[in-house]
């Protein structure tokens, strides 16, 4: 890294695409170079899910167990959820929202809670649960004794692989889940010919299915059953079907169909495509027709060859994640199976671990959200329960935040839309909230949400009124726009929903009768999950501050609304301001009570240093410190989530040394599963786009209005390379560095925006061209 003691002058050279780079080559080439090694691989079968390897396609997930004698892919399809269209608002909450105020304004916490409790929140109170669909099993009789065995995941094709041998015939297997074609695709296989025989069979765990064989078909096809919610005890209707068509195509022997099985008899090969659908079309329109649907499906991709699945489906993903490389070295301790590596990286010597964590990642938000998709939930796209931790929603206090802070950064922009239309969804059933809970305009989403796009407050009323979980999502639209400048986005998809956001807070706000200042603030609402109810936490009014700004920002840019511009300025104006407790840290409250003995996993009033940038190094020192401090209360420990949201809390602090110790803390089999999947515990994916996001944070930074490169870089990489990170402005990053200095980087201008670039302390501006390469020249000199 580059400390006070040296001075770093920059050359800046312009150069077009076409011309080469002996160090960083174009993205795609580099990333082919490198990306044999992104494999995540074991010697023996999954036993449990959590050991079972994640394939998907935004909507078509499985995990795949890799046995021999019997495959067990449980898969599912994005739209299968318990419950049925509804509302949740509650039409009688506004009545009481008054009184609620001035209980907590008279201090009377509790009393307000139980108010809260009983007049203001969700009907019904608990929202829906994202559900397994189905199970695949292929029996391969008389493979018990085998050798040579092999599981793994290759990032860079997005297979899933198995290959042993037995009785001198090898046997592999590849399973991917094809965008394109809509399918889960397997083969099978034999190195000898007429050697392949399997029975293949569908299950699931729902309760009222069945299964049919036809031909070469199977059909599992059955609907949710209704359930009695565990704590509140009522009676829950459920009116989702689905349907699956699983087609076996064998190349040579015989295919035979009976008793729900397909049985394949001396093959040299098989193909298995599956397609699954459910009669979802929308969050209030069940009318899909989910048979149709699979057979529509394989009237394509069934009749399809497998080679032209495989290339239709390695262009898809290649696409995508050969974006962006990662070099961070290699050692001995690569050659390990990647549970052993997860068992000894912390205080141990893999890089590439970090690396491989790094594009996992990335790999699972490919995996797990395209456009036409819903959006990643807490799990991703895959499950295996029919009631999952937390229902596997969208808990967006954090968690779904957290699941798109790679998709920018990274170079998956694109993943970003699934995200983008549940909000336009949102934006509906939460301006009913707005209006039946608040008397308000605009929309509103409190902290959770699920397919059928609840926006009220659930649970219970210490934690679940949180009005401010849709502004922060609407700002990752903003956020989006920053890295693109795409103006028509801006226009017709994003501003129709930021204003409507911000309009609900115009009439949201409330002064506060406790200062002399005219301060507005927030609530009801809560410190995310510690603290109760109460008015004014920090994190609500650095979140409504930052959408205020964007809203102003992209108000100018559009020439639109200059009435609700000026209501906007003049409101920002008066939101209660951060505040520096006598700890000397960043007071979670308007009161300076903050415990520095509490080790929460949530460290709310941190938003304003990460994500946001109302808080930095150079623009405000003493809420910067102040941060750290509050940072440093909090300690290295916690979930899974809240680890990796330490490693970008440190990347912000220029802290490499203890980013990477975050980084390690969370690479451990405590909060890491065997198949890289981060762990709450139980399983929850946010940790590990989280992880993916603070490594790139560590790498480059752009929320200042400069790319700092190389901003908190550990002493733990003394070398290493990076491309294709993505920057605010629209610019793309390729680095490298030697020994822990900036050897090399590239800038592509993809917009031709002025471009200020930082090292260290030193500082250049260019103007740049769209289109165009600028190359810097690094040389070191001992001042």
């Amino acid at each position: 890294m580059f400390g006070r003691r040296h001075r770093v002058l920059l050359a800046v050279v312009v150069f077009g695409y076409a011309a080469g780079w002996a160090a960083l080559n174009a993205p795609h080439a580099a990333a082919a170079a490198t990306e044999a090694d992104l494999v995540l691989w074991y010697d023996r079968p999954a036993e449990k899910w959590d050991q079972a390897l994640p394939v998907g396609n935004g909507r078509l997930g499985a995990m795949v167990y890799g046995g021999a004698k019997r495959e067990h892919l449980q898969f599912n399809e994005d739209t299968l959820w318990t419950g049925a269209p509804r509302s949740y608002a509650n039409p009688e909450a506004h009545r009481h929202l008054g009184e609620i105020r001035q209980l907590l304004f008279d201090g009377k916490q509790r009393e307000a809670e139980n108010l809260a409790m009983e007049k203001f929140m969700s009907v019904p109170l608990r929202q829906e649960r994202y559900q397994p669909f189905g199970d695949v099993y292929i029996e391969l009789a008389g493979h018990d004794v085998i050798t040579d065995y092999r599981r793994q995941l290759d990032l860079d094709s997005g297979i899933a692989s198995v290959s042993y041998r037995r009785g001198g015939v090898g046997y592999t297997r590849q399973v991917f889940s094809s965008h394109p074609d809509n399918v889960l695709v397997v083969r099978l296989e034999a190195d000898k010919g007429g050697s392949l025989s399997f029975d293949v069979t569908l299950d699931s765990a729902h309760e009222l299915h069945t299964v049919t064989a036809d031909g070469n078909t199977l059909t599992l096809a059955g609907r949710v059953k209704d359930y009695v919610e565990g704590r509140t005890k009522e009676t829950r209707r459920c009116a989702m079907t689905f349907e699956s068509q699983l087609r076996v195509n064998a190349d040579g022997g015989r295919v035979t169909a009976g008793d729900g099985r397909i049985r394949v008899e001396g093959a040299d090969s098989a193909t298995l495509v599956l397609a699954a659908a459910t009669n979802y079309k929308s969050y209030n329109d069940l009318s899909k027709d989910p048979a149709k649907a699979c057979r529509d499906t394989l009237a394509t991709a069934g009749r399809k060859s497998f080679t032209l699945l495989r290339n239709a489906h390695l262009a898809d993903h290649r696409k995508l994640f050969r974006r962006v490389s990662l070099d961070l070295g290699r050692t001995a301790a690569a050659d390990a199976t990647t549970d052993a590596r997860i068992r000894n990286f912390k205080g141990g010597d893999d890089p590439h671990l970090a690396a491989l964590f790094f594009q996992y990642g990335r790999y699972l938000l490919i995996s797990s959200s395209r456009p036409g998709c819903q959006p990643a939930n807490l799990q991703g796209i895959w499950n295996e329960s029919l009631t999952p931790a937390w229902d596997s929603k969208y808990t967006v206090n954090i968690n779904t935040e957290m699941n798109y802070w790679p998709a920018e950064t990274t170079n998956l922009s694109e993943c970003h839309e699934a995200l983008f239309a549940m909000l336009a969804d949102a934006a509906q059933t939460g301006a009913e909230v707005a209006k039946a809970h608040y008397g308000a305009r605009g929309w509103v989403l409190h902290h959770n949400t699920d397919i059928w796009r609840g926006a009220a407050p659930i649970n219970a009323s210490n934690h679940g009124i949180w009005p401010t979980g849709g502004a922060w999502l609407t700002l990752h639209m903003w956020e989006h726009y920053a890295f693109t400048g795409d103006r028509q986005f801006l226009e017709k998809q994003a501003w129709p929903i930021m204003k409507e956001a911000a309009l609900f807070f115009v009439d949201y706000l409330v002064e506060d009768p406790r200062s002399d200042k005219g301060w507005l603030i927030s609530g009801p609402s809560n410190s995310p999950e510690l603290g109760g109810l109460v008015m004014g936490p920090t994190m609500d009014h650095q979140i409504i501050r930052d959408l205020f700004d964007a809203c102003i920002e992209a108000s100018t840019i559009l020439g639109a609304d200059e009435a609700l511009r000026a209501t906007l300025i003049e409101k920002r104006r008066r939101i209660a301001p951060m505040q520096i407790g006598r700890h000397g840290q960043l007071q979670e409250w308007l009161e300076d009570k903050d415990n520095p003995k509490e080790q929460h996993r949530h460290v709310s009033h941190l938003y304003g240093l990460h994500p946001s940038n109302q808080i930095t190094k150079r623009g405000t020192p003493e809420l910067f410190a102040a941060a750290k401090k509050s940072l440093e209360f909090r300690g290295d420990g916690g979930t899974g989530w809240s680890m990796a949201w330490k490693i970008n809390f440190w990347a912000r602090l220029e802290d490499g040394d203890h980013a990477f110790t975050m980084l390690s803390n969370q690479l451990t089999p405590q909060r890491t599963l065997p198949n890289l999947f981060d762990t709450h515990p139980p399983f929850q994916i946010d940790g590990n786009f989280g992880a993916t996001a603070g490594i790139a944070e560590m790498l480059l930074q752009s929320h200042a209005g400069e790319l700092h490169l190389l901003a908190a870089l550990p002493g733990k990489w003394r070398q290493g390379s990076v491309t294709g990170l993505r920057a605010r402005g629209g610019f793309e990053v390729d680095l490298a560095w030697k020994d822990g200095r900036l050897d090399q980087a590239r800038i592509r201008s993809l917009l031709g925006n002025p471009c200020r670039i930082r090292c260290g302390e030193q500082v250049i501006e260019f103007k740049t061209q769209p289109g165009r390469t600028y190359r810097l020249d690094e040389k070191l000199k001992q001042s």
